[in-house]
């Protein structure tokens, strides 16, 4: 009796793990389809996403869910912002950036797990943990894009280049959606098991 409630406690809970990792999957999926095309780097929500996936699943289930996105996209299954997928997405100028939201999710998991109680204190650790994964995805992106940039390039085109091109754009729009996220974080985690 005592072996058949834990085993049925142990597949409730993964059952659960499952449907948070989906939810995870499809948050992710709906904010990349949510873009603006700017340059070489699109405008989308994944940022928020992820942030929002890390803080409110923690480090394990949301690096399952950013490793399955990554995946389904791999496959040919259009999950990236202007609804690409497959190989040449994931290898492209933007390919870091998408393989930079796995130390980004890590990073915002771990947060979850400190004992921080006071909810403006908490929201704050979530921000800082999420604005450094943002700085770890920044500079994979970055180097990424640079490797693919001049792989192919007449004039190879230097960091400073990239940099303007590629992040600062989008410093003041991440450390908004960050914020967002940290914020809805902080309400809503009372409610995820």
């Amino acid at each position: 009796m005592q072996n058949e409630t834990k085993r049925r406690g142990r597949a409730k809970s993964f059952s659960r793990d499952l449907a948070y990792i989906a939810l995870g999957v499809a948050l992710i999926t709906v904010c990349a389809w949510i873009s603006l095309p700017l340059a070489e780097v699109p405008f989308t929500l994944q940022t928020f996403a992820v942030a929002a996936v890390g803080l409110l699943l923690g480090w394990k289930r949301g690096t399952a869910a950013v490793l399955s996105y990554l995946l389904m996209g791999l496959i040919g299954i259009p999950v990236f912002a202007g609804f690409k997928a497959g190989v040449p997405a994931l290898l492209g100028p933007t390919g870091g950036y998408l393989l930079g939201f796995v130390f980004s999710v890590l990073l915002a998991g771990t947060a979850k797990n400190l004992p921080v109680r006071n909810k403006w204190a908490r929201a704050s650790v979530f921000y800082g943990f999420t604005v450094l994964g943002m700085a770890v995805c920044y500079f994979f992106g970055t180097v990424w894009f640079l490797l693919v940039y001049n792989g192919g390039a007449a004039t190879p085109m230097g960091v400073g280049a990239a940099l303007m091109l590629c992040v600062v754009p989008y410093l003041v729009p991440d450390f908004v959606k960050l914020a967002v996220a940290s914020l809805l974080s902080v309400r809503l985690e009372p409610f995820v098991k």
